[in-house]
């Protein structure tokens, strides 16, 4: 089969540029780019079609093809829409059309159209549909984060949902959602409590929605356990070796730099909730005389000397972690690392691994959870937040294959890290032992590929409709109100 991935934000290089450093270079394009890697690697012809932007800030997307280095069958193709530069997802939404447009007119040119798409997140998801409606070819809907979910996590309500929706655009976003919902031939969910959870929330339920004949297939996601390998004594390339070596002998106080670490590795934001383990670490007594802490950031060198070339939404977390290590006394405790790849990453775990380190998570939600997926498959047992899809992952018929956490007690959090590190060998043999048996990218591409085989089964001819705002995006006040109406 020829099988298109639509991911309009974000986008995709060989060298996987600015992940973790941007909220659009997030988890969902290691997914994207695992999972179309394993299904070439299965013998489909696969196309990532992204957005095209020339851009001096972002100088690895300005040409139209590109590829990964050893996998054949797989193109990575970059469509133009919109101003030639990089915009943030959220201003993304007038131009999906052009774009959808301008991949039909690419796709007419090379005499080919493919056999199916599958679409990542509800902008890709709405490309989807537009495509479907011109063609007719199928589609799958992968949501990665729902806006109903987002918008409860910021607080949302009826009171400041205009606030909101001017900076989220969160209008748009549920609008193409129950759109996609309607018209995917499947939609693909990670755990059993995205199915039956996020997508039966109360802002779906609009108009003809119909959750019943969704036909929604379990996905999990999978760690690619070839760069997340366990420490076998020569995979941890020298350069990582000394730039861990550096900032432990930098930061880490002579008599404390063999201890373990808890490694924190999530992006900057607000809802990897940071401060919750840091307000732990330095609450739990046991904890921090028996472990040190290793927080990742991307492209600061030493955030104990400065850290002002970043976004202003990190610098105030920034701000707050280092007014608990003031005040707690943390220094000499505390250390900052720049990881700056996937494969940087696993190293990174492995060394920590030889030191009987854990990971963190503490999240106030969690989607699904990659991260600490590709954690265990490294070696390390994991502390992750009980909110959202990780309870499917660590735990399953009352076996335990890591350690949730109540992310909301910041007691609950200490004791979590406490119960890992004395249940170490435990929760390093179950966190292996779970991914080599559920979460691998060929199982993920597996299951895709034998559900999209099924779906062309039920084909259906239809004629869609698309809502005219999302062609001119300020006719939205009906479906402004409709989702008011809900949230009273």
């Amino acid at each position: 089969m020829h099988i298109v991935f639509l991911n309009p934000q974000g986008n995709f290089d060989q060298n996987d540029s600015y992940w973790t450093m941007h909220p659009d270079f997030g988890g969902q394009l290691v997914y994207v780019k695992e999972l179309a890697i394993e299904m070439a690697n299965l013998g489909h012809k696969i196309d990532i079609v992204t957005r095209k932007i020339n851009d001096p800030h972002y100088p690895e997307f300005k040409n139209t093809y590109d590829s990964y280095k050893g996998v054949s069958g797989l193109r990575i193709i970059r469509i133009p829409c919109g101003n030639k530069l990089f915009m943030n997802k959220e201003l993304l939404w007038e131009h999906i059309y052009e774009w959808t447009e301008n991949i039909i007119k690419f796709y007419k040119q090379e005499n080919k159209m493919f056999d199916f798409m599958t679409s990542h997140y509800s902008d890709g998801g709405l490309a989807a549909v537009m495509i479907k409606a011109k063609t007719n070819i199928p589609f799958s809907f992968t949501g990665h984060s729902l806006g109903a979910q987002k918008f409860e996590k910021l607080g949302g309500n009826l009171k400041n949902y205009d606030e909101l929706d001017i900076k989220y655009q969160f209008t748009k976003r549920l609008s193409a959602e129950r759109i996609v919902m309607k018209y995917a031939n499947i939609i693909f969910v990670s755990t059993s409590q995205e199915k039956e959870e996020q997508y039966n929330h109360k802002l779906y339920k609009l108009r003809t929605n119909d959750f019943s004949s969704f036909n929604i297939v379990i996905a999990p996601p999978g760690a690619n356990t070839k760069v997340f390998a366990p420490s076998n004594g020569s995979n941890i390339s020298e350069k990582t070796t000394k730039k861990i070596i550096y900032t432990i002998k930098r930061d880490i106080t002579k008599e404390r730099k063999m201890l373990p670490f808890i490694v924190l590795a999530s992006r900057l934001d607000p809802k990897k909730n940071h401060l919750g383990l840091v307000e732990a670490y330095a609450k739990n007594k046991e904890v921090n005389q028996r472990m040190n802490l290793l927080i990742s950031l991307r492209g600061i060198e030493n955030a104990f000397n400065d850290y002002s070339n970043t976004s202003k939404e990190e610098i105030i977390i920034l701000d707050e972690i280092m007014k608990i290590i003031k005040k707690n006394n943390l220094f000499g405790k505390v250390s900052f690392i720049s990881i700056n790849s996937q494969t940087e990453l696993a190293e990174t775990y492995r060394f920590m691994s030889n030191q009987k380190s854990i990971f963190a998570l503490t999240s106030l939600y969690e989607p699904f959870g990659l991260a600490p997926i590709e954690a265990m498959s490294t070696g390390l047992p994991v502390v992750v937040t009980k909110y959202g899809g990780p309870i499917d992952i660590l735990k399953e018929n009352n076996e335990e294959f890591g350690v949730l956490v109540d992310v909301f007690d910041i007691n609950d959090i200490g004791k979590g890290i406490l119960k890992a590190i004395n249940n170490y060998d435990y929760y390093l043999l179950q966190g292996k032992k779970r991914v080599l048996s559920k979460y691998t990218w060929n199982t993920t591409a597996k299951i895709y590929l034998e559900s999209i085989k099924e779906s062309f089964k039920n084909i259906r001819n239809e004629e869609i409709r698309i809502d005219a705002y999302f062609i001119n995006p300020l006719e939205n006040k009906i479906s402004n109100l409709e989702i008011k109406k809900l949230l009273k």
